[in-house]
């Protein structure tokens, strides 16, 4: 501990979260019991009522409690990663893809997390819309909350480009990635990486730099596949190189873990469903309804959801994941 201070940091992160889980605990079960002996001498129906709303806030808190069980990822606290991109389609794709970023800055916001743009491509049809945009969400579990949000999402509506009004069905891709730190080694040969610069611009032509100062790092590392990264949000070419090639090692060492959960999948036998292209929530606006296929959650305020009000769809997904996995070790033993 006293040699390595990153070491001695984490520890003591870890520490203080537990301490505030076992808080929690202790407080809960002295409220429970409390609650259980007023319950035993209460004599009024309106005793009784008020003891039924004090055990509604102590059900409240052991929710509360439960979440935490959720969050068991080795990456949970890092910052998350964003990227979105339109599917096919043209001005409607562009348009819902713009609809989800704001959703995402807005989950942001609300959560008391903070959203640094690190790449956004308007679209010129669709004055709200993106042809691509990518950002870094910093916040305690960050990654933990959306990594569950990573997949297809589809939308249908009325469209408001069909001067026709008809129904159209649009998709977009959400993908997340953890940032990954100094302290893990992802080794990278600089002589395969091509540094390309040239004047930024933002969404709709805004935003645009008199210099050279967006980055865009191509990494070719011996695979047919390249990697491409881009950053474009700062007016230095030097920090915009700096968060591109964060962004590059965290995109290299999903592909390993990527891999490596793969070959898990073969030794065990077993399918491993780590496709980011499989279709994970629809949004119905012209029926009012928002659907999660994974976990079946369901709401009907779809304003609410593009507006970031998306945490109980985000829970519902990590109990869903945290029954898979559970499953999965139900199965292997």
């Amino acid at each position: 501990m006293w040699n390595d201070t990153e070491k001695a940091r984490e520890v003591n992160q870890e520490s203080t979260r537990l301490q505030k889980v076992i808080e929690s605990y202790q407080t809960i079960e002295g409220d429970l019991e409390s609650l259980e002996e007023l319950f035993e001498i209460a004599e009024t129906e309106e005793e009784r009522a008020d003891l039924e709303a004090e055990l509604a806030g102590v059900q409240k808190n052991l929710d509360m409690l439960y979440r935490e069980t959720l969050f068991s990822g080795k990456y949970d606290n890092n910052a998350a990663i964003v990227t979105i991109k339109p599917g096919a389609g043209g001005t409607e794709s562009s348009d819902w893809a713009g609809i989800l970023w704001r959703m995402y800055r807005r989950f942001a916001e609300r959560s008391g997390m903070n959203v640094e743009l690190l790449d956004a491509v308007g679209n010129d049809t669709a004055p709200q819309g993106i042809d691509y945009a990518q950002m870094i969400v910093r916040g305690e579990r960050a990654f933990g909350m959306l990594q569950v949000e990573s997949g297809v999402h589809r939308l249908v509506r009325v469209s408001p480009f069909d001067s026709n009004n008809r129904r159209h069905t649009s998709f977009a891709s959400i993908e997340i990635m953890p940032e990954i730190d100094d302290a893990i080694e992802v080794s990278i040969d600089p002589s395969d990486i091509r540094t390309d610069v040239y004047r930024s611009s933002g969404p709709g032509g805004q935003s645009v730099n008199t210099t050279d100062s967006a980055v865009r790092l191509v990494y070719k590392g011996g695979t047919p596949d390249e990697i491409v990264v881009t950053c474009q949000d700062g007016k230095s070419q030097i920090k915009n190189r700096e968060k591109a090639l964060k962004v590059l090692r965290s995109r290299l060492f999903e592909r390993e873990e990527r891999k490596r959960l793969e070959e898990q999948s073969k030794m065990r036998g077993t399918q491993m469903a780590i496709e980011w292209g499989s279709q994970i929530r629809s949004y119905v606006l012209d029926k009012q309804y928002v659907k999660d296929h994974r976990s079946n959650e369901m709401r009907h305020d779809p304003d609410n959801i593009l507006d970031g009000d998306i945490e109980g769809l985000i829970y519902a997904g990590l109990e869903w994941q945290a029954q898979e996995r559970a499953d999965d070790t139900t199965t292997e033993s």
